[in-house]
């Protein structure tokens, strides 16, 4: 059976809007990932260049440290007369303190055939002593006359490391090497603090493409890819991994190494199964190391469907009202043509009855031009009583649900496009009347006790202070005094300061930690340690971003954050050394007296 015109018409009209909304949806995906994957990249370079920065400027301090050890005429004279036992005792007690002042892992002297004759773990169950390095690559640099670098397992110590190595002449002779070896768990566990503050995921991998530094456990000494036969036997070999068996990680699609920089998209294994992330690399050409800033791509595709969503509605929205307005065009020239044959009849009747009554023309002429009036004063008020308030109504909840997607409020956003496309059937069922018609003719703050803030602050911290062996004296007021603001965020900085002046004294006998409260004009809490205090060309710069006394552990955050705390509370914060010595850390507070515990 044939379709009529207007079947046919309802269909193409369906058809187009199907298509316009797949069109709509397939830009809105496309549009939305695109410009998500760039605002990832760009933070994703940013964090790449800080990340290599890190390391750089963790492994320079070790560089030129066997160069320096290489100039003292000990180490030549140990390695001549490598009998001598006197000798070779000083020199690892030379070399125990050394390793202890520049904190690196290990320091040990080679002779020229690679034997380790003198180390600063002498002492140590692993001892590098006696123990043969000459397949090293490390070795085989220095005893040519250059510095050699090299990151490997410990084949004694079984702990990651990287070597910094230099050639010990005599009269112009390379007698031995001398070694400094690194220990990259703890540039690997500051890392992984940058990168989960920074919401990422971190490895590091070599020419051998072996991650051999991860923030992600069992990412470590994983290959990229399957080894061929031929590199597995280099890295045999070498013994870079020592006895340890190198297991491919699982990554979809196959891991591809491309000119740099690069990115790709991966699905890779982590502890918790198994996502996807966006792959930004760099090189360390100086070290050879390929650094990987992996960003996690779940929250770009978990916003997708309330951004297609909110597409959705706007597209149907405007098409409705696109529909609307033709069908509002062709009933006004239906109507038009509908006055024209009224017209036209009249005007035949009329002419019939002009010669018997001219006055009944004219009150012919004034009755059509009245039902005109009529009609068209009675489309109009329903028009505008029936569409108006509908579509007022729609651009009100599209414009909302655009604000609570900006904030992240999908379940917002969702209430409101339901909303949206209730309004929709009402506009479908309003122009169905027309039809017809025409057919027919955001914290905490609160007064809050500062005992108690204290008290529970010390909860956090009192298991490292009798581990640490500190002496603790609290000097609270009788009088629960109160302060307004977050109870939470004070106990922050007042751990983060405890905290401080518990690494402060670990290397001090006497280790006396008093913490104060007194109340004057203003709440003053007191923070003392008996630890080394604080440099005085430090005092200005140690509430700044980044800026840390530590050259082993924390981002120079926690004093900067804390002054914000505090100032967000209306105090301050400020450090001086005590004349005996120890730093002295004092937050001022507004005293809350509104309501004070008698």
């Amino acid at each position: 059976m044939p379709l009529n015109n207007k079947t046919r018409k309802r269909l193409l009209i369906t058809t187009m809007l199907v298509t316009g909304l797949f069109i709509t949806l397939k830009l809105t995906y496309w549009y939305h990932l695109d410009k998500g994957f760039t605002q990832y990249q760009v933070l994703a370079d940013k964090q790449l260049s800080e990340v290599i920065g890190f390391i750089e400027g963790a492994l320079i301090r070790y560089e030129s440290i066997p160069h320096v050890l290489s100039t003292n005429p000990m180490l030549a004279r140990v390695i001549k007369s490598s009998a001598d036992k006197r000798e070779i005792s000083k020199i690892n007690k030379y070399f125990e303190e050394i390793q202890h002042v520049t904190e690196a892992s290990d320091i040990y002297l080679l002779n020229s055939q690679g034997d380790a004759i003198a180390a600063s773990n002498w002492q140590q169950a692993y001892s590098f002593i006696g123990q043969n390095y000459a397949f090293r690559p490390y070795y085989t640099e220095a005893i040519a006359g250059r510095l050699g670098s090299y990151y490997a397992v410990g084949t004694s110590s079984n702990t990651r490391g990287f070597y910094f190595s230099y050639p010990i002449y005599d009269q112009g002779k390379v007698l031995g090497v001398i070694v400094v070896k690194v220990d990259i768990a703890d540039i690997e566990e500051q890392m992984t603090g940058l990168a989960k503050a920074g919401q990422y995921e971190l490895a590091i991998s070599g020419e051998d493409e072996v991650i051999f530094l991860a923030s992600i456990a069992n990412w470590r000494l994983r290959s990229l890819h399957p080894l061929a036969a031929e590199r597995l036997q280099q890295i045999t070999l070498s013994r870079r991994y020592a006895d340890r068996k190198l297991q491919e990680l699982r990554i979809d699609p196959p891991y591809r190494q491309e000119t740099l920089p690069h990115r790709a998209l991966y699905r890779i294994e982590n502890d918790q199964g198994r996502a996807q992330y966006l792959d930004t690399r760099n090189e360390m050409t100086k070290v050879g190391w390929y650094v990987h800033v992996l960003t996690p791509v779940a929250p770009l595709y978990r916003s997708l469907p309330p951004v297609m969503l909110l597409s959705a509605s706007i597209f149907l929205l405007l098409a409705l009202g696109l529909l609307f307005s033709l069908e509002r065009r062709r009933n006004l020239r239906r109507m038009r043509q509908a006055q024209s044959q009224l017209e036209h009849r009249v005007k035949e009747r009329t002419r019939e009855l002009e010669d018997a009554n001219t006055q009944l023309k004219q009150t012919q002429d004034e009755l059509i031009q009245a039902a005109k009036l009529t009609v068209i004063g009675s489309l109009s008020a329903s028009i505008n009583h029936e569409i108006n308030q509908p579509l007022a109504a729609l651009r009100s909840y599209a414009q909302n649900t655009q604000t609570f997607l900006g904030r992240g409020m999908h379940d917002k956003a969702q209430e409101n496009l339901v909303t949206i496309i209730s309004l929709t059937d009402r506009l479908a069922e309003i122009v169905a009347q027309f039809k017809s018609f025409t057919r027919k003719s955001q914290g905490q703050d609160k007064p809050t006790s500062i005992n108690e803030t204290v008290q529970e602050a010390l909860t956090i911290v009192h298991p490292e202070i009798d581990k640490q062996g500190i002496r603790l004296e609290l000097q609270l007021p009788g009088k629960p005094w109160c302060f307004y603001g977050d109870k939470i965020r004070l106990q922050q900085v007042l751990v983060n300061l405890i905290s401080n002046a518990i690494v402060a004294m670990q290397r001090v006998d006497e280790r006396l930690l008093t913490i104060s409260i007194s109340v004057e004009e203003m709440l003053c809490i007191r923070i003392q340690d008996s630890g080394p205090g604080v440099n005085e060309s430090q005092m200005e710069k140690i509430f700044e971003p980044y800026f840390t006394t530590s050259q082993r552990q924390g981002l120079g955050l926690g004093l900067s954050i804390s002054r914000r705390i505090v100032e967000s509370m209306q105090g301050s914060i400020s450090v001086t050394n005590a004349a005996e010595g120890g730093a002295i850390f004092q937050i001022l507070l507004p005293l809350y007296r509104g309501e004070e515990t008698q």
